[in-house]
């Protein structure tokens, strides 16, 4: 039964066609038993063939079949073709103009002509035995069903439009939430990416710099080496334990809690990193202005990553007599961050557009860290020769 159904809904022009057949044949029997001559015979055989090719084509052009029926309807008038079973075509081509997604002047027309069709007959073809009221009440009757066959297909139209609305809605959001979800897949993997390359690049290019000294200096100063060592194996433990703290919340989302990761670095522990870069063999000068207060954890963890990035920087490209400083300045509404060095600097590849060969993400890490809090970051070469990272840093993210 379903496939008869899904047969008839793909062939919509072979349906009708059916019915145009079995109203041709029902006009027919009409036409015959009607004791009329050759000649208006023929006539009505004429019209009831344009009707049945009005249901037959109705909804392969619903305009141009409402058009046809009218020039039927006014054929019958002028030959006097009497009122007969051919004429249920035009009730079933108003519905289908209405129900039509067509021009509007045509539902208007196919309603004009419905509601005029049975007025018009009783003009034509007046009952004598009938008076005035029984021809109005008749009238009105033979209205009916043209004007209740439009109100239907209107409604249709309207429920369709309904729908399509609601579909095309549908679609637009599954659009929409498709856009989200790439957008929050880019984020994250930003996220990942700044996270894993302040993690990595910090700890391993202090491995580095360890690892070449201990080799400079193994056999003139074993202490020196051993000391080197010492700090190449305090790094990676380091870095290991970040490294497995990351995973953990990528993995499920939330802090373990055993406590076996490490909690985010924060802005007290700037000084703990510092310690750190002066014990792999950087000169670092670093001051604390204003109170100290707590901080929205976003915030910590950005100036934490940038401090850690730009030591790094100078690290790697600010030779080996360079030395920094770092500033943290609370005011009332952020906290300020200030990193020079006196070092090389940096080309202007790395520093304004990103690097090339994979160089120069730390920066562009920076700008979105800052960016998601809401501060400002500006980054260059300083005028006396070196390298400087200044950012802000507001308690209250931009909305």
């Amino acid at each position: 039964m379903q496939r008869l159904y899904d047969f008839l809904r793909r062939h919509p022009t072979g349906v009708d066609c059916f019915w145009a057949v079995v109203l041709f044949g029902f006009a027919m029997m009409w036409a015959v038993q009607e004791p009329v001559g050759a000649g208006p015979r023929i006539t009505a055989v004429g019209v009831v063939l344009v009707l049945s090719v009005v249901v037959a084509l109705r909804r392969r052009m619903p305009e141009k079949m409402l058009v046809l029926a009218a020039l039927a309807g006014i054929a019958q008038l002028v030959l006097d073709v009497e009122v007969n079973p051919a004429d249920f075509a035009m009730m079933v081509i108003i519905y289908t103009v209405a129900a039509h997604d067509g021009p509007r002047w045509a539902s208007r027309l196919a309603l004009i002509g419905g509601l005029s069709a049975a007025t018009l007959a009783q003009i034509r073809w007046p009952a004598e035995e009938q008076g005035t009221l029984g021809r109005i009440f008749v009238t009105v009757v033979m209205s009916l069903p043209f004007a209740l066959a439009w109100v239907l297909g209107d409604s249709i139209r309207t429920r369709r439009a309904y729908f399509a609305q609601l579909e095309e809605r549908a679609t637009r959001l599954e659009k929409e939430r498709e856009a989200q979800a790439k957008v929050a897949v880019a984020a994250e993997r930003a996220r990942i990416a700044r996270e894993l390359h302040d993690v990595v690049a910090h700890n391993v290019s202090v491995m580095v710099v360890q690892a070449d000294g201990a080799a400079y200096v193994l056999d003139a100063a074993p202490d020196q080496a051993k000391q080197a060592l010492e700090t190449i194996s305090s790094t990676g433990r380091q870095a290991l334990a970040e490294m497995r703290r990351l995973l953990g919340v990528l993995r499920t989302g939330d802090a373990p809690e055993s406590g076996e990761y490490v909690p985010q670095p924060d802005v007290e522990q700037i000084q703990e990193l510092v310690e750190h870069v002066r014990a792999a063999g950087l000169t670092v000068d670093f001051k604390i202005e204003g109170t100290p207060r707590p901080l929205p954890s976003g915030v910590e963890l950005t100036a934490y990553r940038i401090v850690q990035e730009a030591l790094t920087n100078t690290r790697k490209h600010g030779g080996p007599e360079a030395g920094a400083s770092v500033r943290l300045v609370y005011f009332d509404d952020g906290l300020g961050l200030l990193v020079e060095d006196d070092g090389r600097g940096s080309s202007h590849e790395l520093y304004e557009d990103g690097g090339a060969d994979g160089r120069g993400h730390g920066l562009i890490g920076m700008r979105e860290r800052v960016g998601m809090v809401g501060g400002t970051l500006d980054a260059g070469p300083r005028p006396g020769g070196g390298f400087r990272i200044s950012a802000l840093l507001p308690l209250k993210p931009a909305h």
